[in-house]
């Protein structure tokens, strides 16, 4: 099983889309091992987004992110990271395809709901941040996985 972050975005907790957009992960099959709703630090969230620091927007990027409660959480499944991006759709929104999160909820290039880790290793690392002590993130696998996945060809 693979293991992903996912930040649910202030505007995504202010527009009351949290339980939708968790409803469309579990849907898939993927499912949560960690869940926080919280206001995070500045310090944090600089150093999610250290690799935007030159960029133009890094600035209010850090200042949305800050600006209220965000949602992080750990999602597993397998291909977990590639499927959760399929999920999520185009950065910007107005481009991403019907179907998608931010094809059927959002309108902003900026204000797009949702990160989404990229690769196995901003994974690894964004998950050190945001849950850095493994009890903040619960071990178990669903009864309904042998549902989910066929278990003789994707699980062995």
């Amino acid at each position: 099983m693979e293991r992903t972050l996912v930040l649910l975005k202030p505007d995504a907790v202010q527009r009351g889309l949290v339980g939708r957009i968790i409803a469309r992960f579990e849907a898939k099959g993927l499912h949560l091992s960690g869940l926080e709703l919280r206001s995070f630090p500045t310090e944090l969230i600089e150093r999610h987004y250290e690799v935007h620091r030159e960029r133009p927007f890094y600035g209010n990027l850090v200042a949305f992110m800050t600006a209220g409660p965000a949602v992080a959480m750990v999602l597993e499944g397998v291909d977990a990271i590639a499927v959760v991006r399929r999920l999520v759709g185009a950065t910007n929104a107005r481009e991403a395809a019907p179907g998608t999160i931010r094809g059927d909820f959002g309108m902003s290039f900026s204000n797009n709901l949702v990160h989404a880790s990229d690769s196995p290793e901003s994974a690894a690392s964004e998950l050190a941040l945001f849950f850095p002590d493994p009890e903040q993130r619960a071990e178990w696998s669903p009864v309904s996985e042998p549902w989910v996945y066929n278990v003789a060809e994707e699980l062995s």
